[in-house]
């Protein structure tokens, strides 16, 4: 059968077609972005076990969470737990039905924690006095806990020669630091990673018996 000149008239424009070389492809980032969607607002850095300072020992000005319902505690019950070879001690949440049965209510030392924070996001666990507030030490770091709720607040000891207590001044300008961020975690779940191993609740919790110069007791 005779050639069609249609069929090769097509068949040479399709031939020269393929053989003009594509252009390459621009680089581009697009194929590589992340997908996951965070359209639902910032997510929280997980906070791990804070330091408890009070605010005297805070050695910078602070800020404690103005939400006293839900970040700062009621009074707790402390033991302090000598370590072997070393010269400070751990402090331990105690159940106080466990210290009674062990007569351990004199090693009980009892306050208040709340959430703080120096400059920078730096938080911390406040000690705030509950007990013996007729104690001027006691006193002035209490009133200086309770000014820190809206301001930030720098408790100093007194240097004066027959003076005590805390001396407690305000940043003059109040706006030189952040506002704090404070995290959404509830303040039990920060207290329970805190003092994680370190909460005595029964009477074979390594912290009690090392109070009580005790053996593990066998079953």
């Amino acid at each position: 059968m005779a050639d069609d000149p249609k069929l090769r008239v097509v068949s040479s424009e399709a031939e020269e077609r393929m053989s003009i070389p594509k252009p390459e492809e621009k680089f581009s980032l697009d194929r590589f972005k992340s997908k996951l969607d965070t359209s639902g607002g910032s997510v929280d850095t997980l906070i791990s076990a804070l330091p408890i300072s009070s605010i005297g020992r805070a050695g910078d000005f602070v800020r404690l969470h103005p939400d006293e319902e839900n970040y700062w505690t009621p009074e707790l019950c402390f033991v302090s737990v000598p370590v072997d070879g070393q010269k400070d001690r751990v402090l331990h949440l105690i159940d106080e039905e466990v210290a009674k049965r062990h007569d351990l209510q004199d090693k009980i030392t009892r306050f208040r924690l709340a959430l703080g924070t120096k400059p920078g996001n730096a938080f911390f666990l406040c000690r705030v006095p509950s007990q013996n507030l007729a104690n001027i030490w006691n006193k002035t770091a209490r009133d200086a806990c309770e000014q820190a709720k809206t301001l930030w607040t720098q408790a100093i000891s007194k240097k004066e020669p027959n003076t005590e207590g805390y001396r407690f001044t305000r940043a003059l300008d109040q706006d030189i630091f952040a506002a704090p961020k404070w995290p959404t975690e509830e303040l039990d779940t920060l207290i329970e990673r805190t003092f994680k191993g370190c909460m005595i609740q029964t009477d074979d919790h390594p912290g009690l018996l090392r109070l009580l110069g005790a053996k593990p007791r066998v079953s």
